[in-house]
């Protein structure tokens, strides 16, 4: 369902949640958060107040937010907004080839850093997401976490973008 930024501001904390709690993978805390800020002038205000909410969360909050992101062209079950992301480059159709070097690329990089790749995938093409692969492996594991904390802030704006009309 697609809402207002009026729609949003004169729901009660519970709606709002069920509204847009899904904006950031499985933390619907956000949106709890985010909401006692009402009201908002535009969908990118209310995208800026849950973005500074997530800035602010702790190392842990932010790694447990970064762990709820599914594997890049993964077969397993992930949330409906993973999906339709995934399958706007292909991610959804991957040959077999294809498939076993995103698995590959997963494992590695989780190896590394023990948190899964994210990448705003609305912005990129399978090629694209394979060359952020393989060019940030080589981060450190703080330069990577703000990477993947500004990535899920990215994929953020654009679910809000899809789900609230101005």
């Amino acid at each position: 369902m697609s809402y207002t930024i009026t729609m949003l501001d004169q729901m009660s904390q519970s709606e709002f949640i069920v509204a847009i709690g899904s904006i950031f993978e499985h933390t619907p805390e956000i949106a709890a958060e985010a909401w006692r800020s009402q009201p908002f002038a535009d969908v990118q205000n209310l995208h800026q107040v849950m973005a500074a909410i997530v800035l602010k969360m702790s190392d842990d909050a932010q790694l447990k937010l970064i762990c709820a992101h599914p594997d890049l062209g993964s077969k397993f079950k992930m949330a409906e907004a993973s999906v339709q992301e995934q399958s706007t480059v292909g991610l959804d159709q991957l040959s077999a080839t294809e498939y076993d070097r995103f698995q590959y690329l997963n494992q590695a990089y989780k190896d590394k850093f023990a948190f899964p790749f994210i990448i705003a995938v609305r912005n990129h093409t399978k090629d694209s997401i394979l060359k952020a692969f393989e060019k940030r492996i080589l981060n450190n594991l703080e330069v990577e976490k703000k990477q993947a904390i500004a990535e899920i802030i990215e994929i953020a704006r654009w679910r809000l973008i899809l789900a609230v009309n101005n």
